[in-house]
Order: C-alpha cells, then sequence, then structure tokens
C-alpha cells in the first residue's frame, strides 16, 4: 500500500492535525506492513497561488506546451501524479477562521485540473480520480461537529466535496476538536 500524507499546518509539533495525521498513517503502516509513505508537507513545500502563466499551462494540452508552459505546469503535474500513485491519502486539515489554510487550497488548486482529475459528461461532473481511500485529520480550537458552532465547519464539507468532485468519494473525516 501506498500512502501519501498531506499535512498543511505550520505548527508542526504543536499541531493536533498533524499528530491526528502521524496516527492515522501508523495504524495503517501497523495494518498493512511494508506500506511506504509519501509525505508532503506544504508548510514547507508550499504549492504557488495560482496566476495566469499556471493557469493556461493547464488549459494547453501537454503536447503543446511551450517550455514555460511545461514548467508552469510542473507542480500540479507533480500533485496529480502524487495521488494517482497512491492507494490512500491522509491529509492534515486544521480549521483556519472556520476554512481550510491557504496552502491546502493552493494545492487543491493545483489539483483539480478539467480533463485530467475531472470532466463533464453529458453536463454533469466525473472525477477520474477513483480508487481512494482518504483520511481527512481534521483539528479545531472548538467543537464544530455539533452543537452552536456546526454551521462553521466549513473544512469537512469542503474537503469532502472537492475530493469527490475529483472522484474520491470513500472519504472518513477523524476529528481533533476542542483543543483551544
Amino acid at each position: 500500500m501506498h500512502i501519501l500524507h498531506i499535512i498543511s499546518s505550520p505548527r508542526k509539533g504543536a499541531s493536533a492535525s498533524i499528530q491526528l495525521g502521524n496516527g492515522i498513517v501508523e495504524k495503517l503502516q501497523a495494518a498493512h506492513p511494508g506500506s511506504t509513505v509519501r509525505v508532503h508537507d506544504l508548510a514547507t513545500q508550499p504549492f504557488p497561488q495560482l496566476e495566469e502563466a499556471k493557469l493556461q499551462s493547464f488549459f494547453t494540452p501537454a503536447e503543446s506546451r511551450t517550455p514555460e508552459q511545461h514548467a508552469a505546469a510542473q507542480h500540479s503535474d507533480d500533485a496529480i501524479a502524487e495521488i494517482q500513485a497512491a492507494d490512500v491519502l491522509v491529509i492534515g486539515a486544521p480549521l483556519y477562521n472556520f476554512g481550510i489554510p491557504s496552502t491546502l487550497k493552493a494545492w487543491v488548486d493545483h489539483i483539480a485540473r478539467a480533463g485530467i482529475t475531472f470532466q463533464y459528461v453529458d453536463g454533469a461532473p466525473q472525477g477520474l480520480i477513483t480508487g481512494k481511500k482518504v483520511y481527512v485529520a481534521m483539528s479545531s480550537g472548538g467543537i464544530y461537529s455539533e452543537g452552536p458552532a456546526a454551521g462553521y465547519d466549513f473544512v469537512a464539507p469542503y474537503l469532502t466535496g472537492v475530493l469527490g468532485f475529483l472522484g474520491m468519494t470513500d472519504v472518513t473525516v477523524v476529528r481533533a476538536e476542542g483543543t483551544a
């Protein structure tokens, strides 16, 4: 089994989402000896924000790209290749200001590619990344899974929605809540 562990918190050892994600990875490795783990720490290896050159490269077929467009698409191509090579994804997602960290959003922007990770068939979206198990290791200072703050959780609904759109529908959200 190949595990891709995406870390998005810059808090290192103080991060509940990193600790939770590491725990999930350890349990997976114990259940599947010999598993490999690829860690991509978005806090130390962030994806650039999308800008015109990147978007142009995404909409240009690979065989027609200029050398500059190939370079502009490289982060995205590499991220998609990491996902395609993985059997399981563990995505660390702290709740910051009710949403995901900007580093994680930039990663999502790079993996959501028309014709590569999703397509439209008869006007309906179809995800092209299938057969993956995803664990979202979500942390929050307050309680957002239920109660009066539940409506402010834009992490779990966003990630399950966008990952499902891309074809990754087997998503389990594991929470570390009330950490503040």
